[in-house]
């Protein structure tokens, strides 16, 4: 498969996030994202580790006691291969997943939605299904799970790109002009 790019002020993207349809359909995938099997958990970085630390107590009224007890056991965070990431339980929920019913859902962002902290989720969390990866600078790309099959299928309904779903997360990381610039690239 040909992979094409596009360049906004240094940052490469890959075209797929332009022409891709994606709706999360949580109602089918079951928060899959935050419970896919993986000994890796979701990257993060250094200033967000810290920025949780500060937020721990607060998050862990939203968590399951079994990922409380995990969290004081183990810590929320662990390094791997040079990269930071979140803790699974089992390999498989992050230890942030709270249940909405069967649904799996950010304990950081259920206390951020409520008002309690001021820090949506991980940047890699709140991107997703776009990855950034870095060789010799940014590379925004869309990275595809057969768990979110239902999102394409929802996708192709609302006729939402990728871009357009990670909107509000790209304009975190990059600003709002960057995004600006970027959609008007692609228009």
């Amino acid at each position: 498969m040909h992979q094409e790019f596009v360049e906004i002020d240094n940052i490469l993207i890959n075209t797929e996030v332009f022409d891709t349809n994606f709706t999360c359909d949580l109602a089918k995938c079951k928060g899959a994202c935050c419970t896919m099997e993986s000994e890796f958990g979701a990257p993060i970085t250094k200033e967000e580790v810290e920025k949780i630390e500060t937020i721990l107590p607060i998050v862990k009224k939203y968590l399951p006691d079994s990922h409380v007890k995990e969290i004081e056991r183990s810590g929320f965070w662990m390094e791997k291969f040079g990269e930071l990431m979140t803790r699974s339980m089992n390999n498989r929920a992050c230890v942030f997943v709270t249940y909405d019913g069967d649904i799996a859902k950010c304990g950081i962002e259920k206390a951020y939605r409520d008002g309690k902290i001021d820090f949506a989720k991980p940047i890699s969390c709140h991107l997703f299904p776009i990855r950034i990866s870095n060789f010799g600078g940014p590379v925004v790309r869309f990275e595809k799970y057969s768990e979110c099959q239902p999102a394409h299928l929802k996708g192709d309904l609302t006729k939402i790109k990728v871009i357009d779903f990670c909107r509000d997360a790209l304009e975190r990381q990059y600003g709002k002009e960057w995004f600006e610039k970027t959609r008007e690239a692609v228009d």
